[in-house]
């Protein structure tokens, strides 16, 4: 369980670090440099280049915690993204963040550990059989490809959300093949990791995820989409870690209500971060109450 939560936090950071770093170097482009221009002179700089450094390093992470772990324990675990992103705005670029969004950092870092240690994830194992796959992938594929498909009408809000929800069950998804990639590594070898499936899942649903993802923060607000991106993956996690892996919860109705009270709680804190921290990274900006 150590090294489980120790590499799901190192993952969260990295992941962090990775928008911190992409964001600042994007931003401080020459407003003239668009497409290929845009992308010669992300290339030479250091900042950008040190977001795919950590983007690649929170990917491994997450693998190595996702191998030794239980999907239950990882998946929520990199709530703490967030946390992480707000301290360096505080610390890195030095900018004033509202006591609101401190509040809900600190409620997340609460309520996170009580969920978690009052829900007891436990037990479980690194494969599933075929008829389990099937079935996940047909009601999680036909639910991902039902809501882009209602997402592409309505408000921009009701767009951004169906969006959202659509990435986070992707990503959710894609954790478990990242799970199951990385006992086909640790299985076969490197070399006959590319003879099974698992990594050209992982490869596919990383593609949706990313456009996906895109597309719901393109079409409608901030505030809509990033809390339902971080909030339903470890939800969907949960039922992806009990549906494949046969992972296992506390018998407790009174551990298990609390546990449900704490998530929902943290849920809170997570979409009030997201609608008062700040939306840019000038700290000569006001900062949002």
């Amino acid at each position: 369980m150590t090294i489980t939560v120790i590499f799901a936090l190192a993952a969260a950071f990295s992941n962090a670090v990775n928008i911190m770093t992409q964001h600042s170097a994007s931003i401080g482009a020459p407003k003239r440099q668009k497409g290929w221009e845009l992308a010669v002179y992300l290339l030479h700089q250091p900042r950008w280049l040190l977001g795919w450094v950590a983007a690649v390093g929170g990917f491994v992470f997450q693998a190595v915690a996702l191998h030794f772990g239980q999907l239950s324990v990882v998946q929520p675990l990199l709530v703490t993204e967030l946390v992480f992103a707000l301290v360096l705005r505080q610390v890195w670029i030095r900018q004033d963040v509202a006591r609101t969004a401190w509040g809900s950092a600190l409620v997340i870092c609460v309520a996170l550990p009580l969920f978690l240690t009052l829900a007891e994830p436990h037990g479980g194992h690194s494969t599933a059989n075929g008829g389990e796959w099937l079935s996940v992938l047909l009601v999680f594929g036909g639910i991902i490809a039902l809501l882009i498909l209602l997402g592409r009408q309505g408000s921009p809000v009701r767009r951004a959300a169906l969006l959202a929800i659509a990435a986070s069950l992707t990503w959710a998804l894609a954790a478990t093949f990242t799970k199951a990639t990385t006992d086909t590594l640790a299985t076969f070898g490197v070399g006959h990791m590319f003879l099974h499936w698992p990594v050209y899942a992982l490869l596919a649903s990383g593609v949706v995820g990313i456009v996906v993802q895109q597309a719901a923060l393109h079409v409608g607000p901030l505030s809509v989409s990033q809390p339902l991106v971080v909030v339903v993956d470890p939800i969907a996690s949960i039922v992806l870690s009990a549906w494949l892996f046969d992972e296992r919860f506390t018998q407790s109705p009174a551990r298990i209500l609390i546990a449900v009270i704490a998530f929902a709680v943290m849920a809170a804190g997570v979409t009030i971060m997201s609608r008062t921290t700040p939306l840019h990274l000038d700290s000569a900006r006001p900062v949002r109450l």
